[in-house]
């Protein structure tokens, strides 16, 4: 059934009277009445009696008026529904970041959560490896993670920043006079590593694998601030992105640069070939005008 001609039947049985439905629609009479002549046939039975210039619902009329009614009303909501979707006044966002990068991004998430108030914000922390999958699972719209990605074909990718791992030495007279640290010098350090469902623990024993060694890996963990609390009390070397090495007190530990550098790019991530969220959007629109903020 035409939902147009439904709404005719139903304005003009609320006005009973063809020239004021005619009016509030902004149609001709005729179109109308071919419209319920229409409905009829469809349906099988007659909707009105019509009487002269006047009429009465049938039997069939009144069900369908009782229902059209209700069917228009959740048309109508399903419309202002879907306008809020577009206008973000409703939606949800699950996002991925790994649990080193959250604070890196805080302010881009404040400025989302400004903007659009409305939108559920559901953030979840996984390694760089779960992440991917997560995404291109369906059970996240997007996230923040280490690049290049894995699944470069299957994942779109808008680089965000890109900063130097440094080396996180236990504060030891060897170290000290060190104003950087190649990673050849350290192959018979105990390394104190993320646990393997960090991109940066893989990209790092591949280092070490260029460099002609295996690193000797004495503990992994998914907190940075217990790695660095282990290597205060001797255990080991760490390595940590430039950011999260802003963080620490320096007291009992040296920190410098790694040679050959390092990258810690990061950027986020959506599935090439799916569809993509209103709100997914509106959180890539966000990361390109910081992008051009940055860099202006």
């Amino acid at each position: 059934m035409d939902i147009r001609a439904l709404r005719y039947f139903v304005e003009l049985v609320r006005e009973q009277s063809f020239t004021r439905a005619s009016e509030k629609l902004f149609v001709t009479q005729p179109t109308i009445s071919k419209m319920i002549r229409n409905m009829e046939e469809e349906l099988g039975q007659p909707l009105l009696n019509r009487e002269g210039h006047s009429f009465t619902l049938t039997d069939s009329g009144q069900v369908l008026f009782t229902h059209g009614q209700l069917v228009l009303a959740q048309m109508q909501q399903l419309e202002a529904e879907l306008a809020d979707l577009q206008s973000l006044q409703h939606g949800r966002l699950a996002l991925g970041i790994p649990p080193m990068v959250g604070h890196v991004y805080a302010d881009l998430i404040r400025a989302y959560r400004s903007r659009y108030p409305k939108v559920e914000l559901s953030i979840v922390e996984y390694g760089g490896r779960r992440i991917e999958q997560a995404v291109l699972e369906g059970e996240l719209d997007l996230a923040i993670t280490m690049l290049p990605t894995k699944e470069e074909g299957a994942l779109s990718a808008l680089e965000l920043d890109c900063y130097p791992i440094q080396v996180v030495l236990p504060d030891l007279p060897r170290w000290r006079d060190r104003t950087e640290i190649r990673l050849g010098d350290l192959k018979e350090e105990p390394f104190l590593l993320y646990t393997q469902a960090f991109t940066l623990s893989e990209r790092l024993e591949q280092a070490c694998q260029q460099a002609g060694f295996t690193p000797q890996v004495a503990a992994r963990s998914s907190q940075w601030d217990f790695l660095t609390a282990m290597v205060r009390s001797g255990m080991g070397v760490a390595f940590l992105p430039e950011p999260i090495c802003r963080r620490l007190t320096p007291d009992g530990l040296v920190l410098r640069p790694l040679r050959p550098e390092l990258s810690w790019r990061l950027g986020v991530i959506w599935p090439a070939k799916r569809y993509l969220s209103r709100t997914a959007e509106a959180w890539l629109e966000l990361c390109r005008e910081s992008q051009s903020m940055a860099t202006s």
